[in-house]
């Protein structure tokens, strides 16, 4: 347990890439064993487990967002950094790795829902349903690069409040900004 949290420790987020990796993994399983058998209960499995990593993704996606937007006020955070871990704001073993965890959901997602061309009859395909599972990767990079991401400062680093000033100004009608002149 100790080897395990000095593992932490020296590789922020990696709490994150495992539970990315295992995710995916299972859906990668589920899916795959879908598309070959076709049959219950694979279908069924396939679905609860293309929803589920749906939701988490869902959930860690907004969680993600809400605290890039706190840091945001420091931090100048680009939407293709936070979601696709790019110029350099990941380690790059961290970003190849929760990277190729979101193509391989696409990858296997596309995959399986293209694998059958028929449905034996019936209207739709349960594995269409794997096709929400990318959100997981999505969500996981977002979360990962709103608590570990390193981004450059915002201007001068220094949140910008709304001076005395402008604040005065508009509620007297002293200093007026350009907007205000544009809308007269």
């Amino acid at each position: 347990m100790m080897l395990e949290m000095s593992n932490d420790v020296q590789n922020p987020g990696a709490v994150i890439l495992r539970i990315n990796v295992f995710m995916t993994s299972v859906f990668a399983v589920a899916s795959i064993l879908s598309a070959v058998l076709f049959r219950q209960p694979w279908k069924g499995i396939a679905v609860v487990v293309s929803l589920v990593c749906f939701s988490v993704g869902v959930v860690v996606f907004l969680w993600g967002y809400w605290n890039a937007v706190q840091r945001s006020r420091t931090d100048n955070i680009g939407v293709g950094e936070m979601y696709f871990l790019l110029n350099g704001i990941a380690p790059r073993g961290m970003s190849y790795s929760m990277n190729g965890c979101l193509g391989a959901q696409c990858v296997v997602a596309l995959a399986t829902a293209l694998a059958r061309g028929t449905t034996d009859g019936r209207a739709g395909s349960t594995l269409a349903f794997g096709i929400l599972a990318p959100m997981l990767g999505l969500g996981l990079n977002g979360l990962w690069a709103a608590f570990h991401g390193s981004f450059g400062l915002r201007g001068d680093g220094q949140e910008s409040p709304v001076s005395d000033e402008n604040q005065q100004g508009s509620s007297t009608g002293g200093s007026r900004t350009r907007q205000d002149k544009d809308h007269d």
